[in-house]
């Protein structure tokens, strides 16, 4: 790459990157929230739209999904002790605070982050066509949407998408069962079950012997090529974004149910698996209009696949992917296995986001392995990313960034909260498979 011998010199992290070590990276760019809030490019009316919508939908939602709660597609809040003394002693260092595992891999539907952006966007595009043929009103009760006619309708139109597994299974079964046509473009990465899955639930699945990118790419170009298709796009997707950013909002509610206080003296560190960026880039922003400089959003990518952090560091978000330094791609958290972060997100991350750090796919598998132990969680490996935060926070590094937050004083008020994005419909053959890895 072109640009490679100056980024070299200019980025100290680079040589432990490229040698796959596990870095801690803190964002010198981190603003202050007051004062980006007026220049950023999706406003706090638009993620209370985006939720007044949902409400709308939970009707139909409830009807057709009555395993979710009132149609509400949202995931618990658990404590996690016993799996923090454990990373005490396995790492030798004190977890200031206190531990919580924010649990997406229970959401409703397809059993990961993905559901929040996917399901939003499938259902504003089915809501968007209803309106303009005039049939449906934003003050109908949305349960008439599981109507054969409704079926019938949406039947003409196409829903498309480049995936690595879990967004394909949001948006795949969301559309199938709304009654879209369904394409999604999946990488070599992502994982057979996932692929069995949406066969099963009448969605057409393409493979690729290439990465995600790829998908994507070919994806976009046949929705394109046909009006009646609609492309969720992954990369550059705002109603993907706002459907995200709605998570971030809910947790103030379920914090405060659990009596957890978050202001100047009370801390909130959330880590986040990335992958392209949308479901960390869209929690974190609505995290901080809820929460604004009291909450420290860091997200976690595999060694192999640090496409975020890359994009940060280097600025050049999307013209550089992690095969430009040498990296392979290759791990074994499927659903972040991207090498060409997303451009929107990373530009609208540059001052919002704390920091980023990688961690190593064995490390993923122990994590894995424990939780279960400790807690009787079971995760996918990609969802077990951000546990390597808080061990991270008590580092020279961490130390280094609660000092210029001016919160090192305050380290035992904080709450770390580690998103854990899918697991639940993982085959209970594979679980036991990866718990064995981890042991």
């Amino acid at each position: 790459m072109k640009n490679k011998p100056i980024i070299k010199k200019d980025l100290p992290l680079l040589n432990d990157i490229q040698n796959l070590k596990e870095v801690f990276w803190i964002n010198s760019n981190y603003t202050n929230f007051d004062n980006l809030v007026d220049n950023l490019p999706i406003s706090y009316s638009d993620i209370l739209d985006a939720e007044k919508r949902l409400k709308r939908f939970a009707p139909y939602i409830k009807k057709v999904f009555p395993q979710t709660i009132e149609g509400i597609i949202e995931s618990p809040i658990s404590p996690i002790n016993s799996m923090k003394s454990k990373i005490d002693k396995i790492y030798d260092k004190r977890i200031y605070g206190n531990l919580i595992l924010k649990r997406d891999d229970l959401l409703p539907i397809a059993g990961s982050i993905k559901a929040r952006g996917g399901i939003y966007e499938v259902l504003k595009h089915a809501e968007t066509l209803a309106i303009k043929n005039n049939l449906l009103s934003i003050y109908d009760d949305y349960s008439i949407l599981a109507e054969d006619r409704f079926k019938n309708f949406f039947s003409n139109y196409i829903i498309q998408v480049g995936s690595t597994g879990n967004l394909g299974l949001s948006i795949g079964i969301m559309s199938a069962k709304i009654g879209f046509k369904v394409k999604v473009h999946m990488s070599q990465d992502a994982k057979k079950w996932k692929k069995d899955l949406l066969r099963s639930k009448g969605v057409e699945v393409i493979e690729y012997s290439s990465d995600y990118s790829k998908a994507v790419e070919e994806g976009r170009k046949q929705s394109e090529s046909n009006p009646n298709s609609h492309f969720i796009d992954d990369e550059n997707s705002k109603d993907l974004f706002l459907g995200y950013a709605i998570g971030g909002l809910r947790i103030k509610e379920q914090l405060d149910k659990m009596e957890i206080v978050v202001d100047e003296n009370h801390p909130l560190f959330v880590y986040l698996p990335c992958g392209v960026g949308g479901g960390p880039g869209g929690v974190t922003y609505g995290l901080k209009f809820i929460y604004g400089d009291n909450v420290h959003c860091f997200f976690a990518e595999p060694t192999h696949s640090p496409a975020m952090l890359l994009g940060l560091m280097t600025k050049l978000h999307n013209k550089i992917s992690v095969e430009d330094f040498g990296l392979d791609n290759i791990t074994e958290a499927d659903g972040l296995a991207v090498g060409r972060p997303s451009s929107f997100v990373g530009k609208v991350m540059d001052k919002l986001l704390s920091g980023i750090f990688t961690i190593g796919d064995n490390k993923l598998y122990t994590f894995l392995t424990v939780l279960a132990n400790e807690e009787e969680i079971f995760l996918e490996p990609s969802a077990l990313a951000g546990f390597l935060g808080p061990v991270f926070l008590s580092s020279e590094e961490g130390e280094e960034y609660l000092a210029k937050q001016d919160i090192l004083n305050k380290r035992d008020n904080i709450t770390h909260m580690c998103w854990a994005t899918g697991g639940s419909l993982v085959p209970e053959s594979i679980m036991k498979e990866y718990y064995r890895r981890g042991k």
